[in-house]
């Protein structure tokens, strides 16, 4: 009928209740499918209100790899009548066939706001996408209460994959690309480094995470990758085994004689934080003496990481004994390791100590 939507549709029961999974093109997802907008308290709207950060970054996913994206299924409530044809009475194609509901009929996502609302602004910038399709998932709207809880069971049972394992099945970061092949080429983080969880616990055996030296990346050479060029890389595995080659506790660690739990117990260079300004110190050593740097760096070995060296660490890379993973920590603990080795303080680190002096004060 004219005054109808009609999909195909594949029909699939949960709760004792049927549902819908249906395809719908690009084109049709910013007029089909209503927000319930930013204006509504959250007890009279069914999702969240929209991140204005999110939307774009989508967006730009969506437009920058419009011939390789993947976007997961968008769930809508329909407020009207659902009629499923089916292809056939019965066998396979019982529940294959069409869905149709009014044109007029209140579509209300329960999930997928933000998809929704790149998709919208993706097709602005990429108009080949509008006859792509989406998978929704489609459930008759039974009030907002039960729209309510639909929004809530989704979001409580999904789990969103750690940083670390983002990056390593992310192919398009350079920076991740990076990250990935300096944990390969380098044996102490090939056997040291967590490649999944979040965080470290007591048991593990693993001293840092990939996250913590992705991060240690991006203040070493840039988030693209490139601040040395075609030799990038080639300089970023030679600084982390040259460290390694001075470090004693790394040494001691991967040849049995020392255990993580201990390591990250009794000394600062052994938290994500500490690695984070071995990557500022390399770059800036990198910079400073392309050539002869491997020398300026074996003066590391002078320092005491133990965290009983409060005169050297507390107000830095702790406070109160306690490992301070926050941005001026990392400068703070760069500034100690510049000093080291000779280099003069970057104005963000003169900044951070200013700004440490006036906390103490």
């Amino acid at each position: 009928m004219a005054n109808e939507l009609t999909f195909e549709a594949i029909r699939g029961v949960q709760s004792r209740t049927a549902y819908y999974t249906v395809m719908v093109p690009m084109k049709m997802v910013p007029r089909l499918f209503i927000f319930d907008g930013d204006g509504l308290p959250p007890d009279l709207r069914a999702q969240r209100v929209l991140s204005k950060s999110r939307v774009p970054q989508i967006a730009s996913y969506l437009a920058e790899n419009w011939d390789n994206y993947i976007l997961s299924s968008l769930c809508a409530s329909v407020d009207g009548d659902l009629t499923f044809t089916p292809a056939s009475r019965d066998g396979a194609l019982r529940n294959v066939g069409t869905l149709s509901f009014a044109m007029d009929a209140r579509i209300i996502l329960n999930d997928g706001q933000h998809r929704r609302a790149a998709i919208e602004d993706a097709l602005k910038t990429r108009p080949a996408l509008e006859n792509e399709t989406i998978s929704v998932v489609v459930f008759a709207d039974r009030g907002l209460e039960r729209s309510q809880q639909m929004f809530s069971d989704l979001n409580m049972n999904a789990v969103r994959p750690s940083n670390s394992l983002n990056i390593l099945y992310d192919k398009r970061d350079p920076l991740a690309g990076l990250s990935v092949e300096v944990f390969r080429q380098v044996p102490f983080f090939n056997r040291f480094l967590e490649l999944e969880k979040k965080s470290l616990s007591n048991r593990t055996t693993k001293l840092y995470t990939l996250s913590s030296l992705q991060q240690a990346h991006e203040w070493m050479v840039g988030p693209a990758a490139e601040r040395f060029g075609s030799s990038t890389l080639d300089y970023v595995v030679q600084f982390w085994n040259a460290l390694y080659n001075i470090m004693d506790d790394w040494q001691r660690l991967d040849g049995g004689s020392l255990n993580a739990h201990d390591l990250r117990q009794n000394t600062v260079h052994s938290h994500g934080v500490l690695l984070q300004s071995f990557g500022v110190l390399g770059g800036s050593l990198i910079d400073a003496f392309p050539d002869t740097w491997p020398e300026k760096l074996q003066l590391l070995s002078s320092l005491d990481w133990s965290r009983r060296n409060a005169t050297l660490w507390e107000g830095k890379v702790m406070n109160d004994a306690r490992m301070n993973g926050q941005r001026r920590s990392v400068l703070l603990g760069a500034a100690v390791l510049l000093e080291t080795v000779g280099l003069p303080l970057e104005p963000r680190m003169k900044a951070a100590i200013d700004a440490q002096g006036q906390v103490a004060a």
